[in-house]
């Protein structure tokens, strides 16, 4: 069976590697301004190590897609006049746009670069598909909207176009992600299609209607308010072999500003999911979701791929994702039977964790804990940066990463 490309999103270079070694086929990366995510931690990827990016993703044997995705003004598009020549000679494997005016741009001084048509044009037929095939698109990212049986339609009558499906992540209260409550609530300050959205959706609200006496709208909510526009996280796992008979290219998963342990997680999970149905169609799937549970989300949901989208896909008690299982920290250096870790939360000596590399994944003690100086330590505070010793070593502990070996009961999930 040939699978579907696998493909994650790479916030910065770290995450990129990140991704690419816990099993992505392609990454895709925005660029400063141009596209619907702004970054802010680790090293970020700009103007002058854009070409070192996708570099790094072509020597870890991945592709590298670069979102020009925004909407654009007047303003954007002479801005990307100016600096088009720079994203030309970093040689991305494809662009991913959606608008007409960035995408003539493209196509005039970019002419030899693929162009993938971004979600944000919410294309929902074989009609609109085919409309961006004759203008030289090859590939739609398909809107999030759309029934897995409407795909199959789609591939059938468009045979000849790459499609890409989102299957996992944050999901947009609005149609394929066109919001403006970030703009008005900032006063423009937070434009939502220029990289810098509020996130609105998950703030707390409480329904008042002053015009209507005696019509209610039955809406639950605590002191806090009611999280009435939050969606659950997008989920799929469960629907890798529907998706991959309807004739789906590429797999794609949500979170360019997730964590780090994110995205290898939900990488490896996709992955190990995927390389099994090669081997057995018909298999057990359940455990890669459990995998996904021990994962940041707001509670997950299979949202329209099953033409049957409700009130169920909301979260109505919570926006703040929340993990089965918390990150605990990251592996920088080994000396000797130690490893010099990152903390992201604490942990103590004596305490069984579950360590996680791009091949291994098994639960450990930590038998000690020192600090650089070499004193012993009962715990690992956060942000710490200290040496452990386990009763078992990661085989290659360069992209492990550690966390909570027993699962968190979570209450909102599918």
């Amino acid at each position: 069976m040939e699978l579907p490309e696998l493909l994650l999103p790479a916030g910065n270079i770290e995450k990129l590697e990140y991704a690419v070694k816990y099993g992505a086929d392609a990454i895709y990366l925005g660029a400063a301004d141009f596209s619907l995510r702004a970054m802010r931690k680790g090293e970020l990827i700009t103007f002058d190590n854009l070409n070192r990016a996708v570099g790094l993703a072509h020597e870890l044997g991945a592709k590298a897609y670069l979102t020009l995705n925004i909407f654009a003004f007047n303003s954007d598009i002479k801005q990307l006049e100016g600096c088009i020549d720079r994203f030309r000679d970093a040689e991305p494997d494809a662009v991913i746009l959606s608008d007409f005016g960035i995408f003539n741009l493209v196509r005039n001084y970019m002419p030899d670069t693929p162009v993938h048509i971004s979600t944000q044009t919410n294309t929902l037929n074989y009609e609109s598909v085919k409309f961006w095939r004759d203008l030289g698109a090859k590939r739609i990212i398909l809107a999030r909207e759309l029934a897995i049986a409407d795909i199959a339609e789609i591939r059938e009558h468009v045979p000849d176009v790459e499609l890409e499906s989102f299957v996992h992540g944050a999901q947009c209260v609005s149609y394929s992600g066109r919001c403006l409550l970030s703009d008005y609530f900032s006063g423009g300050e937070r434009k939502a299609n220029h990289g810098n959205c509020s996130q609105p959706c998950r703030w707390s609200y409480k329904l008042v209607e002053e015009t209507r006496p005696g019509e209610y709208y039955e809406i639950h909510q605590d002191e806090r308010g009611s999280h009435i526009l939050c969606p659950k996280d997008l989920c799929l796992v469960k629907r890798l072999p529907e998706l991959i008979n309807a004739g789906v290219n590429s797999l794609k998963i949500e979170g360019r500003t997730k964590s780090l342990y994110y995205v290898s997680a939900a990488a490896k999970a996709y992955r190990k999911a995927l390389d099994e149905i090669a081997i057995n169609p018909k298999a057990d799937l359940d455990k890669y979701f459990e995998e996904l549970l021990k994962v940041g989300n707001r509670g997950y949901t299979e949202g329209f791929a099953m033409g049957n989208n409700n009130a169920e896909s909301y979260n109505y008690d919570v926006s703040k994702g929340l993990a089965g299982a918390d990150f605990l920290c990251e592996f920088r250096q080994q000396k000797d039977n130690f490893y010099l870790v990152k903390v992201k939360n604490k942990f103590h000596l004596n305490d069984e964790i579950e360590v996680i590399t791009p091949s291994e994944q098994f639960k450990a003690t930590v038998l000690e804990i020192k600090n650089e100086q070499g004193e012993s330590l009962e715990l690992g505070n956060t942000n710490d940066d200290i040496y452990i010793r386990l009763s078992q070593a990661p085989e290659d502990y360069s992209c492990a990463l550690a966390r909570t070996a027993c699962m968190k009961k979570m209450t909102a999930v599918l």
